[in-house]
């Protein structure tokens, strides 16, 4: 079993930078990419990207490139996704999920095995 736990969710205005954490334990994740997913209101849920946890390669939806960066912290068993330039667009939940043995490309929700609660991001105009 994993669980990951989210947070730095919050109200924010366009144009500022965000970062949010999903906090990682249960057994060894060396095995697991680590995605990044939101879900609007009405919306499915989309892939903002994923890291490898053993080895730190990261991928990104064309979306997000160049705006939105993973990181890992393997002391802290914590995955970060730093977002810049926000705008009313990127207003979401956000959920960090784990997938054994899966490639960081994966886009696909049901791919992943375990899931995070998912934190609010209100990004105002």
């Amino acid at each position: 079993q994993v669980q990951l736990v989210e947070s730095g969710g919050g109200l924010v205005q366009a144009g500022v930078s965000l970062r949010l954490s999903c906090a990682v334990s249960g057994r060894s994740f060396s095995m697991y990419a680590m995605g990044w997913f939101r879900q609007a209101p009405g919306k499915e849920r989309e892939f903002i990207g994923a890291i490898s946890w053993s080895i730190g390669a990261t991928y990104y939806a064309d979306s997000v490139k160049g705006r939105f960066t993973i990181s890992r912290d393997n002391a802290e068993n914590t995955v970060y996704l730093q977002m810049n330039s926000l705008k009313p667009e990127d207003t979401a939940v956000y959920y960090c999920a784990a997938g054994f043995g899966i490639s960081i490309a994966t886009t696909t929700p049901v791919k992943y095995d375990y899931w995070g609660q998912g934190t609010q991001v209100t990004v105002s105009s």
